[in-house]
């Protein structure tokens, strides 16, 4: 089998057999790869506690032709030892991690800029630099703005006024003035459009200010879900 050397993430793992799991990771240069990591459930594999979610590790896989193997793994940055010690923050990490492996297309396309968010943002969690809530928030908005997501709010998506801007509809993508919004448009007031745009551009000068509001953290759900297809689960059990 062929081998490649690649650095990645860590985002899931599910049990295989006795003794093996499959790997879902996002690398840097190889966009997402699903590889088995054989016995790595094992008291002495070779592995340790290098292949566990939030892991950074740099990687030698063998490419396989349904899954890959991972041959070698050695740490990089060990996000994990500052995520799983605080409920909030591994909660913010798995809303990470979802929104991301949901975001990625398909195997093996490449996604540096994703890589670049991710690292970013599983270091600031693990460092507890802002609060999680937030972070994790952010990062949903910014990793669908990278896919080609992203919500207009500075002028009606209707009309292109730049004034009146009370309402916002995830449907249409954006902000709506009250001459043209639709029924389903929310009220959305300038406090939360300012939070929203503050999430997507990831200004913690605004961020780190106050709580979000309840109606910028349902909107982040609704554009998540509408634009990914599916509901992100862990961000719900965030905001409950």
């Amino acid at each position: 089998m062929a081998l490649y050397r690649d650095e990645g993430v860590v985002l899931r793992t599910v049990k295989l057999g006795e003794a093996d799991r499959i790997i879902t990771l996002l690398t840097r240069n190889h966009g997402r790869v699903r590889a088995v990591a054989k016995g790595v459930r094992r008291i002495k594999s070779r592995f340790g506690g290098r292949l566990e979610p939030f892991m950074r590790v740099d990687l030698l896989i063998a490419q396989g032709r349904s899954l890959d193997v991972i041959s070698q793994a050695e740490s990089i940055s060990t996000y994990a030892a500052g995520i799983t010690n605080d409920y909030a923050v591994y909660s913010a990490a798995n809303v990470v991690a979802e929104t991301v492996n949901n975001v990625i297309g398909a195997d093996h396309e490449r996604a540096t800029a994703q890589y670049m968010l991710l690292i970013s943002v599983l270091h600031s969690l693990s460092r507890h630099a802002h609060r999680p809530e937030a972070t994790g928030e952010s990062y949903v908005m910014r990793s669908l703005a990278l896919a080609g997501w992203t919500p207009r709010l500075d002028a009606c998506v209707v009309c292109g006024r730049g004034d009146d801007l009370g309402f916002l509809s995830v449907r249409d993508g954006g902000a709506m003035c009250s001459s043209d919004r639709t029924p389903d448009a929310h009220r959305f007031g300038p406090a939360s459009r300012r939070q929203l745009k503050a999430l997507i551009r990831g200004d913690w000068s605004v961020l780190d200010e106050a709580e979000l509001n309840a109606d910028v953290r349902a909107f982040v759900e609704e554009w998540g879900e509408y634009y990914l297809e599916r509901p992100i689960r862990s961000l719900r059990l965030l905001d409950s």
